[in-house]
């Protein structure tokens, strides 16, 4: 590895399609190539938003072996694991937090593979070359965030601080249909679930699920009403550019499911997904018109049916919701990593760290027994007062 070079480039358009995804066993939509190249050249990241792209690469005899999406931070917005309050303690305490070494999809809560190799020992080359970036620029962090579990205990062997918080997914266990996945619930339940369909069913119009060439520029002008409408609301500003869903549309319209809600023929709701090789990843929902339940509906069973239908392993609906648990979104860990120069800080942010994964995985455990599921499926033989 004498001849291993790690370099940081300033927009994806640095390196090849080819060289970027080519590397490890294949990126998920979010990071590959033209997800990235789409939010750079919509202007959704850049200097503008506070999210100045510094992807490394790294090169063994002048081919790319290995790549880490990275970015400057001159914020804590659209990251979804949060250290605002970390920024506010280093900060009180004399220090300059921002900038950050922040490497992430931005704007994007879902677990996937961040150092991207095929090879242990180059994934830690990135990290290496994370860390001396962050020596060397005199920042205050280096952070890498919904990263795999191999790759937190990879970072946690070289030094870095792990941290664990959580989300609820839908996990498949060999499905044929949504009337199985019903099956397996108790029986309350299950009719609670029913009966929001058909509320949900019938607000006066008809559902659609589009993909690829049947998505139209029509439906993406809705689309970016509902989402403009949400991002204010939540956001206080959209984080993504309306350029976006055009460069979604142009490079990325496969890996997309686009449900819509349409009444008299105009979309009134919709929830856009991106279709992993495992895993459905929900990202966001919108509406000109409130009907009850139609956000579950679009958002939570009409993705369990059609990953159910198309075999995916999983559904990941985004970040926080304990409403999703009663729909069969049970609690998964989600894991992080996270360099601090200082030593002091360091130190307090491992005891940090260490009370706050106890205290994650107490309530991983509580909120898990008040799950849909009928008791049986968790071992037990007698059903219970939420079982048959």
């Amino acid at each position: 590895m004498a001849d291993l070079t790690v370099s940081v480039l300033p927009g994806i358009e640095g390196v090849s399609a080819s060289d970027w995804d080519g590397c490890g066993d294949g990126p998920d939509p979010f990071t590959s190539h033209r997800f990235l190249l789409a939010l750079e050249r919509s202007g959704s990241v850049g200097k503008r938003t506070g999210w100045l792209p510094s992807h490394l690469v790294a090169r063994l005899g002048g081919v790319v072996v290995g790549v880490a999406p990275a970015y400057l931070k001159t914020h804590s917005q659209g990251e979804y694991i949060f250290d605002h309050a970390w920024a506010d303690a280093y900060m009180r305490a004399g220090g300059q937090y921002y900038p950050k070494l922040q490497s992430a999809v931005p704007f994007t809560p879902a677990t996937g593979p961040r150092l991207l190799a095929r090879e242990p020992a180059i994934r830690s080359a990135l990290l290496q070359a994370m860390q001396r970036l962050t020596e060397q620029a005199g920042l205050s962090s280096a952070h890498v965030t919904f990263c795999t579990a191999a790759e937190r205990r990879l970072g946690e062997a070289a030094g870095w601080l792990g941290r664990t918080t959580t989300q609820y997914h839908w996990e498949n266990r060999g499905y044929g249909s949504f009337e199985d996945f019903l099956g397996d619930l108790s029986s309350r339940k299950r009719k609670a679930i029913r009966k929001e369909r058909e509320r949900a069913q019938g607000f006066g119009g008809t559902i659609r699920r589009l993909t690829g060439d049947d998505i139209r520029p029509a439906h993406w002008d809705a689309f970016w009403t509902f989402y403009q409408d949400t991002g204010s609301r939540k956001w206080g500003r959209p984080y993504l550019t309306r350029a976006f869903f055009d460069q979604l549309h142009e490079t990325m319209r496969d890996d997309v499911l686009l449900v819509l809600a349409e009444r008299d023929g105009k979309p009134v709701a919709g929830a856009l997904n991106l279709i992993g090789r495992d895993t459905l990843f929900g990202r966001y929902w919108g509406c000109i018109e409130d009907h009850p339940f139609l956000h579950f509906e679009l958002c939570y069973y009409q993705a369990i049916d059609w990953a159910i239908g198309r075999g995916l392993a999983r559904v990941e609906a985004g970040a926080q919701g304990e409403h999703k648990l009663a729909r069969g979104y049970m609690p998964s860990e989600i894991h992080s990593l996270h360099w601090v120069g200082d030593p002091g800080f360091r130190a307090a942010l491992a005891d940090y760290l260490a009370d706050e994964g106890a205290v994650v995985g107490d309530d991983m455990a509580e909120t898990a027994a008040f799950g849909p599921f009928r008791r049986k499926q968790a071992g037990s033989e007698a059903s219970g007062p939420d079982g048959f």
